[in-house]
């Protein structure tokens, strides 16, 4: 029998309509998958009730006919992305047993498209790392290594080496600086990063709130469109959220590069880059001049100033922006303090590792 678990969603839509299996059982083989490469610890929680009850209900919808784009499709959630009855936690202690009372906009979407959800995906605290190991339920691990002590990439470490291990069919990111693109590059997997404002932020716990984009990772280009196009457009909860309408993305893939116009920026392949890393890059380059693109070297002299300008805008804004947990409301509170001040020191020096209170400290300098 086909393992159910290799199939791009496009051909797990086709096979759920073609009624060659139901949702029930594509959900129970990612599943059994899930348990069988708990070693890679890309989930750090798994909802399979919630999963299975998901799928039933996906059966039910292939039944009467009314069942959606991504209906009984198995997907993995980054632990950033808000999810109403299920902890999130942005994989950072100080957010312990924080179960949100409503879902974010994105992943609403997906649940109104049908999707079903596996569990929350690992990532660097608060989305701040490049490598996944500044999760406080430790690293994920990347499912090409043998000796399983290569990096899934970060801070959606979780995301990218759930997909390339067939744990879930596709998986949500967010990307601040290189967060989906990374992983996803380390993982061999595709992944994007929209346009800042195609896709709402709302129910998404904040890093740096102008830097902060979300983004779908799959295993084909096809999917990641197609969940792309599920999840961009206007939310009036998102005041940050473009206004405009956006095509069909899936239809679109397999149009001819011919004509188009790529840029080369001399900038991206100075100091630092590995050789290997500009060969590859490069012969991408060759092959869609080969295609009938033209592709043309540019100039981009601010790209210099850019890893400072980063990190000044997302240490400030990651300085506001996690001033909110303090032990009043939700998630972590210290069980050993005298009076409120002490608590709120206690609280957040206990409840932030170590790469959040660097940037925090780095966020409030600038500021």
């Amino acid at each position: 029998m086909t393992d159910l678990t290799k199939l791009t969603i496009t051909e797990a839509l086709k096979g759920l309509k073609e009624k060659k299996f139901s949702a029930v059982e594509l959900t129970k083989e990612y599943l059994n998958k899930m348990e069988s490469c708990r070693e890679l610890n890309a989930y750090v929680l798994e909802t399979p009730e919630k999963a299975l009850e998901q799928a039933k209900a996906a059966d039910e919808k292939y039944k009467n006919g009314t069942n959606g784009a991504l209906e009984g499709i198995p997907l993995g959630i980054k632990d950033l992305f808000c999810t109403r009855g299920i902890r999130t936690t942005a994989c950072s202690h100080i957010l312990d047993g924080f179960v949100p009372p409503y879902e974010s906009t994105v992943t609403q979407k997906l649940l109104d498209a049908g999707a079903v959800f596996l569990g929350k995906l690992n990532m660097d605290e608060f989305a701040m790392g490049g490598s996944n190991e500044t999760s406080f339920y430790g690293p994920a691990v990347n499912p090409w290594s043998k000796d399983k002590k290569l990096v899934a990439g970060g801070s959606s470490g979780g995301s990218a080496a759930a997909v390339a291990a067939n744990i879930c069919a596709a998986a949500t990111g967010t990307d601040t600086g290189g967060s989906i693109r990374q992983p996803s590059a380390f993982c061999g997997v595709t992944g994007i990063k929209p346009t800042y404002g195609r896709c709402s932020r709302y129910g998404i716990i904040a890093f740096a709130s102008s830097l902060d984009q979300i983004g779908p990772l799959g295993r084909s280009v096809e999917d990641v469109a197609n969940l792309y196009e599920i999840i961009c457009g206007n939310d009036p909860m998102d005041a940050t959220s473009a206004v405009r309408e956006y095509g069909a993305f899936g239809k679109k893939i397999n149009r001819s590069v011919k004509g188009l116009r790529i840029g080369i920026p001399k900038e991206y392949f100075g100091d630092g880059v590995e050789p290997e890393i500009k060969t590859a890059v490069m012969e991408s380059v060759d092959k869609l001049a080969k295609e009938g693109a033209q592709t043309v070297s540019i100039s981009l002299p601010s790209t210099d100033y850019a890893l400072s300008a980063y990190y000044i805008i997302s240490s400030a804004e990651a300085s506001s922006n996690l001033a909110r947990f303090d032990g009043v409301k939700y998630g972590y509170r210290t069980k050993d303090y005298t009076n409120l001040i002490d608590m709120y020191e206690k609280t957040r020096s206990e409840g932030f590792g170590d790469e959040v209170k660097r940037r925090i400290m780095l966020g409030t300098f600038v500021l």
